[in-house]
């Protein structure tokens, strides 16, 4: 019986310091927020000059006569492509990290400030929290995180 009594004590007493959940709409956040837009441009524009590249070689290469330059031709570009697609491919892990760690700053920041014990993608949540989505995006727009 004391065992009993004693849970519902530690029950009831974490639930009266629980301040509740928040809920983010990542999405949201990314799509409102400049740095993200200026990531997700530097990207694009990275993968529109590989895309280019690709163009121009396979105009020099239909301008070679023999097979033997051909195959060389292709051997030299699928090297110089591979580079350039594992630059592309860093870029984008790089970008995306800073973006990610950005918005989890400021997403820890409206944590503590809100006074809550967790923040959750929206999507998990069917019924309750609160969505702080659009404290976090004002946040990251005045850079007070």
């Amino acid at each position: 019986m004391k065992k009993l009594l004693l849970a519902l004590v530690l029950l009831a007493g974490t639930q009266a310091f629980a301040a509740g959940v928040g809920y983010i709409d990542y999405q949201k956040v990314q799509q409102n927020y400049a740095f993200a837009k200026s990531a997700v441009k530097d990207v694009d524009n990275q993968a529109l000059a590989l895309q280019q590249y690709m163009l121009e070689k396979e105009k020099q290469y239909k301008a070679l006569d023999t097979p033997l330059k051909k195959q060389n031709f292709e051997e030299v570009t699928a090297k110089e492509f591979k580079v350039k697609e594992d630059a592309l491919m860093k870029l984008k892990t790089q970008k995306e990290e800073q973006v990610y760690n950005k918005i989890q700053a400021a997403t820890k920041q409206v944590l503590v400030e809100q006074k809550l014990d967790a923040i959750v993608d929206y999507r998990v949540i069917f019924v309750g929290g609160i969505d702080i989505t659009d404290l976090v995006i004002s946040k990251l727009k005045t850079g007070q995180f």
